[in-house]
């Protein structure tokens, strides 16, 4: 938008002046004020377009939603009551025939007369069980080593301590565990974390001990950090986007390139080419990359697909704003063949028919030119300027629509290739958690520890690896790398 233009003030005097000195006087003065009228009214459109817009139409988060009641969204009303459904297996504790302990409660005295039934034998046991944890205490272990001298040559021999055991005094792999776990799982700031282990296990740990164990950690997983990082550069589909990071108070850029079981993550301070060959995850892709469409991202030589949740929010937005039917009927259009492709999914085929890929085709390109039948190009300015000259948010998206239609419409065609990125998105989701319960990240150095740290962490959930675990594993000195292995 152009920078504010002071306000238009024209006494009568003035007016009256401007009528006096003639006609060429009147038409110059209504031109320029017609000019600037067209110019506020483009303003005005443009600040309603930003106005309407929110986290159902376009990719603004629900944090720039406000506190405004949520009426409206894009996910289709199920047809399922709420709570469970017929025929689901329900969880709940289950009786235990070898219980850890055994209480008694004995009966000694008749609950009406008084009168003693310590030696009456019981007619019947009635029991109940309880799960619980036992207290949490620390235990110490003390790690003693043999020397020895040969008898036969004199050389002194001495035993080998664990790993874990690299100092005098030092706290076990379970309490590192947890320190990562609650600092970098649970996203906990490091005071809170501290409190944690206070109130759970009575441990008093500063948050500099947090921050050096997290400073072995991020050590322990470079190698198993790169190992992630090929397995993406080598996989047939990646997930990759960027959102905003605050760094040391500025703005910088938290990128991911993700699968549906190997996430990697990445911070800059820039956002498009540059940083993601720093990251070097697309420059060595070759398979198939699912995003945003950021111009970025078309540089590298992989296969390209766009995310049709942002498209299907663009035509919310469009329909909203403008009025264009056709925005909602491509959103139906996208929803039923997406529905369809799932259907055949679940019943183990790999393509759509020949005869419904053509009709999927054909009812595409007819709403697209009804799209373009209600936003003509604009005409040529009269001034010829700079660029591409400007169109409006419904013709920009058309022409994307258009030019990009193998991208949209891929998982049409190959059931490999997701509907949309999702994926991404919510490798991202909690990362941006991090920031509104901790704040920003004081350093680059701090960035790039917690991102390498939830990279594993997020890996080993979607593997279905137990996080605490695998944590205590590493710091054990025994770490195992989170990605599939080969059969």
């Amino acid at each position: 938008m152009s920078k504010q233009e002071p306000p238009i003030q024209l006494s009568e005097a003035e007016i009256r002046a401007t009528y006096a000195q003639g006609e060429e006087a009147v038409v110059s003065l209504v031109t320029q004020l017609l000019e600037r009228l067209t110019k506020l009214e483009s303003q005005v459109n443009e600040l309603k377009g930003r106005l309407s817009k929110n986290s159902r139409n376009s990719s603004k988060p629900p944090s720039g939603d406000g506190f405004g009641k949520r009426t409206k969204s894009l996910r289709r009303k199920s047809e399922k009551s709420s709570g469970g459904q017929p025929g689901h297996q329900g969880h709940t504790l289950e009786w235990s025939s070898d219980p850890d302990f055994v209480d008694r409660h004995e009966v000694n005295v008749c609950s009406t007369c008084g009168a003693s039934l310590a030696s009456v034998p019981a007619e019947q046991v009635l029991a109940r069980q309880v799960f619980d944890i036992p207290p949490i205490e620390v235990l110490v272990s003390e790690h003693q080593v043999e020397v020895k001298s040969c008898l036969r040559c004199g050389q002194s021999t001495q035993g080998s301590f664990p790993a874990e055991a690299s100092n005098v005094v030092q706290y076990g792999p379970r309490i590192k565990a947890m320190m990562v776990y609650l600092m970098d799982g649970q996203l906990l700031p490091s005071h809170r974390a501290c409190e944690v282990l206070k109130d759970l296990m009575n441990v008093s740990v500063s948050d500099g001990t947090f921050y050096t164990t997290r400073d072995q950690c991020f050590e322990h997983l470079a190698p198993i950090d790169a190992e992630i990082k090929q397995a993406i550069q080598a996989a047939e589909v990646g997930h990759f986007d960027e959102t905003g990071l605050r760094v040391n108070q500025r703005l910088w850029w938290l990128h991911v390139a993700s699968t549906n079981g190997l996430t990697y993550y990445f911070v800059h301070p820039k956002r498009g080419q540059t940083a993601m060959d720093e990251m070097d995850v697309l420059p060595e892709f070759d398979g198939k990359a699912v995003h945003d469409g950021w111009k970025s991202y078309q540089t590298y030589a992989c296969e390209h697909f766009l995310c049709n949740a942002h498209h299907l929010r663009e035509l919310q937005y469009i329909l909203e704003r403008y009025g264009q039917w056709w925005a909602f009927q491509l959103s139906l259009l996208l929803v039923t063949i997406h529905t369809q492709v799932e259907t055949l999914k679940a019943q183990g085929k790999q393509t759509l028919s020949s005869e419904d890929l053509a009709a999927f085709d054909t009812r595409y390109e007819a709403i697209l030119e009804q799209g373009f039948a209600e936003n003509p190009m604009p005409p040529p300015p009269e001034t010829k300027k700079r660029g591409r000259p400007k169109r409006s948010p419904p013709r920009n998206l058309l022409e994307r629509l258009r030019d990009q239609k193998a991208s949209v419409l891929g998982f049409m065609h190959d059931f490999a290739i997701p509907f949309d990125n999702n994926q991404a998105e919510r490798d991202l989701r909690m990362m941006k958690l991090k920031q509104k319960i901790s704040g920003c990240f004081r350093s680059e150095d701090g960035a790039k520890k917690f991102c390498r740290i939830r990279g594993y962490l997020a890996t080993l959930r979607k593997q279905g690896h137990n996080v605490l675990d695998a944590l205590i594993d590493l710091f054990s000195g025994n770490s195992q790398s989170p990605l599939p292995q080969p059969k």
